[in-house]
């Protein structure tokens, strides 16, 4: 097939999927190279006329539907309560409101609405006793909720990013692993989640209501913004505490790639749930940037090439542990180093985005979000955080510890380092 036809078929699959309601319309990409099936599936999913897939809303379903289209082409079996599909609602904890009622005020709490959300769920069965999870969340912050860094008007958030592009590896990974019969050895749980972004609530509801037996789970990979890996070649592997056996196989693998790897079960995706079920875990991600929860995270700046590098990765590590029995389960020093930190563990930001591929002295800031106390001081994408007030960062976990020892309005010293110059910032907390 030329590439000419093939970007004619990437197109002619958009055109489709948005005009029709059902999945039986949909252009299959079964007969794309993985670059040009990884590419299709990022493009349709950060497609516009989805509106960025908030969970509950059209777009997110009419995305589950084309989840289930590409799962049913490559032969999978349905798994969820309902064929492809497991529902689940919510109702978000309401905000509270202050209401004036003459000289006096009285607190009162919002109206809000239950939210019902779709997880998608493919089934390989290879009749084993035990079976490995791979999942990935498809939805975004549709036109921007609570969660948005966007500061504009309204806009719709594509989340190519975060996260066609775990959703698109995870179709990848299912077309492969269904066409080499090698993998054999354990069946196969492919898992789209809905509800990450509101607070993993598809990924906590199957481990509360599962499809299949979690105590015969071998291990579950999590893939939550996998397109970005950067000129350094440095990816990110959450997890690797959960079983003895990850940091025995990973280094092996990584090929030009430079993993940063931090050993806790519990972070700001999916793969947390399963944790808390005593499942191994892996979370792979390539780091946060400055389109991160904004409408610039479209379909244009992923690194499909970088995609390829990890998906070969993690065919690799796949293939490995299925010359493996069955690996071993560890309990992990739960450290908070996420960008979803409980906020109930402080009391005040700083309003950056950090440099989680970072592994040197400090934290570094991958960016700022205007109007808050980083920006507003004038510290800048780049600079590594030494010192707040007079406590000595040296990674993420004591950033955090630092942030819970100050209250809104305090004005604190903050010591970077820019460039190799030292420097010291008054930044008023909020």
């Amino acid at each position: 097939m030329k590439m000419t036809t093939r970007l004619s078929f990437a197109v002619a699959a958009i055109a489709i999927l948005f005009s029709c309601s059902g999945p039986q319309s949909v252009v299959r990409s079964k007969n794309l190279t993985p670059e040009e099936d990884l590419r299709n599936s990022v493009s349709i999913l950060a497609n516009d006329s989805l509106e960025g897939r908030g969970t509950g809303t059209d777009g997110e379903k009419k995305a589950g539907r084309w989840i289930a289209d590409q799962f049913a082409s490559i032969g999978l079996q349905p798994k969820g309560s309902d064929g492809w599909f497991q529902s689940f609602s919510f109702k978000p904890h309401p905000p509270a409101q202050v209401h004036q009622v003459g000289d006096s005020t009285k607190l009162g709490m919002a109206v809000v609405k239950e939210i019902t959300g779709r997880n998608v769920i493919g089934y390989l069965d290879n009749k084993a006793e035990f079976t490995v999870i791979i999942g990935a969340h498809y939805d975004h912050l549709g036109w921007g909720d609570e969660n948005s860094l966007w500061t504009g008007g309204r806009e719709i958030h594509n989340g190519a990013d975060d996260n066609a592009s775990g959703v698109s590896m995870l179709i990848q990974l299912a077309r492969t692993i269904v066409s080499y019969k090698a993998y054999n050895k354990y069946n196969y749980l492919f898992m789209a989640f809905s509800g990450e972004e509101k607070g993993l609530w598809g990924s906590n509801y199957f481990c509360k209501n599962p499809t299949i037996d979690l105590t015969k789970v071998n291990y579950m990979i999590n893939m939550d913004m996998v397109g970005r890996l950067n000129s350094e070649k440095r990816l990110a592997i959450n997890g690797v505490g959960t079983s003895p056996e990850w940091m025995k196989i990973l280094p092996g693998l990584a090929g030009e790639m430079t993993l940063v790897t931090s050993e806790s079960g519990v972070g700001p995706s999916d793969h947390t749930s399963f944790y808390n079920v005593n499942i191994p875990v892996l979370h792979f991600f390539t780091g946060q940037h400055e389109d991160y929860h904004k409408p610039s995270d479209d379909a244009d700046k992923i690194n499909i090439s970088g995609m390829l590098q990890i998906r070969t990765m993690l065919l690799n590590l796949i293939g490995k542990l299925e010359t493996m029995e069955r690996i071993a389960f560890t309990k992990t020093k739960d450290e908070t180093s996420s960008p979803s930190a409980s906020a109930g563990d402080f009391k005040v930001t700083l309003g950056v985005i950090p440099d989680y591929l970072y592994d040197g002295q400090g934290m570094r800031i991958d960016g700022t979000k205007e109007g808050k106390p980083a920006h507003t001081a004038g510290l800048i994408k780049g600079d590594i955080v030494k010192k707040i007030g007079d406590n000595e960062i040296s990674d993420m976990k004591t950033y955090m510890q630092a942030l819970s020892k100050f209250e809104k309005g305090q004005t604190t010293p903050v010591t970077i380092e820019r460039n190799g110059e030292t420097m010291i910032f008054q930044v008023t907390w909020q």
